[in-house]
């Protein structure tokens, strides 16, 4: 009995040390991770002359608001981004959920007739494509989307890789409960929404960060199909717009030498930065618990 206890010490010990080390090194890794963001909210607030003589640091140099001014110079027009970027955001990752899920969930019946082949057509979509100039040529004359937020709206609403992720998931729910609700009356449309998406949180909160993340990133379609006769931009587009404004001003001959040194172009980057992805980022927290078995679960089942 004597020997189990001090053998039971030792093992708490051990363990304890372990834990000890482990908690230290993951310490110093989320320390690592924190760097990056500190030293670009830093940058922001640092003059572009002291940028450019010693280069980036953690502490800004010439404290100064410069590069936000410039950003907020036209507070309507980032207003009215912020404003198409959020309701982009919201509705098209509720409505991207709910028809990406009745795909998934379609897709996995076992008395769907058609869920191999259009399984196999989602997942060819991403080996080849039509190219940029067919693309185009859809949008803007076929379906008439050019200067439309639905031109930006609609491609990300569904994404094949998203689809195959939720399909995957919901392999792992078994199929008996679909069965049960058959037996009990009940049909499609209630047993997917009463039965199966309440089992679908951990897929839905990842899938849901994914599409969020699109729409909030996004700037290549407004690019493509939003001229300057739409007078509110989404937000990523229009940060764009103004550093290039910002590095072409630099750039040109005309511009004086003052003008030039007084642009505060790298600064810009990081205020740009930082103003894109403070708002987004608070998103996280609320889907951390179920994001990671969302994702786990959707890549190991085949």
């Amino acid at each position: 009995m004597v020997g189990r206890v001090r053998n039971r010490i030792k093992l708490d010990k051990s363990d304890r040390l372990v834990r000890g080390f482990a908690y230290i090194f993951i310490s110093i890794f989320a320390l690592m991770c924190l760097v990056p963001f500190v030293l670009m909210i830093s940058t922001s607030f640092s003059t572009e002359s002291e940028i450019t003589k010693t280069g980036f640091a953690l502490i800004p140099k010439g404290f100064t608001f410069k590069a936000y001014e410039l950003l907020l110079k036209n507070s309507k027009q980032l207003l009215g981004a912020y404003v198409v970027t959020i309701a982009m955001t919201i509705s098209g990752t509720a409505i991207g959920l709910f028809i990406i899920s009745m795909t998934g969930y379609a897709l996995q019946r076992k008395d769907f007739p058609f869920r191999n082949g259009i399984s196999f057509y989602i997942y060819f979509t991403t080996l080849f494509q039509g190219g940029l100039v067919p693309y185009y040529i859809l949008v803007t004359k076929y379906m008439g989307l050019k200067d439309n937020y639905l031109a930006v709206f609609l491609p990300l609403l569904m994404t094949p890789w998203l689809i195959i992720l939720m399909k995957n998931f919901i392999k792992s729910i078994p199929y008996e409960i679909t069965e049960s609700g058959k037996i009990d009356g009940a049909g499609d449309i209630t047993i997917f929404i009463k039965l199966i998406m309440p089992m679908l949180k951990p897929a839905l909160a990842t899938i849901g960060l994914f599409l969020a993340l699109n729409y909030w990133n996004e700037w290549y379609q407004s690019m493509l199909f939003l001229s300057a006769k739409v007078e509110f931009r989404p937000l990523q587009y229009h940060l764009y717009k103004i550093i290039n404004e910002v590095a072409s001003l630099r750039n040109s001959v005309a511009a004086t030498v003052t003008q030039v040194t007084s642009l505060p172009l790298e600064t810009l980057k990081m205020a740009t930065a930082v103003v894109a992805t403070g708002p987004i980022i608070f998103l996280y927290p609320f889907v951390q618990k179920y994001f990671i078995s969302g994702i786990t679960v959707g890549a190991v089942k085949g």
